[in-house]
């Protein structure tokens, strides 16, 4: 499942037209921010 994620992932800052910088950017930090709204609370 998670390689299905990478490619639909690395798909989007492709069809984006990101620069190089900003889509490095978003594959490091986005899944952080992801991660850290899905979390539960008291957890």
């Amino acid at each position: 499942m998670g390689s299905i994620w990478l490619i639909g992932w690395l798909f989007t800052l492709g069809f984006l037209h990101l620069p190089f910088l900003k889509a490095l950017l978003g594959l490091l930090i986005w899944p952080y921010f992801i991660g850290s709204a899905l979390r539960l609370p008291g957890l």
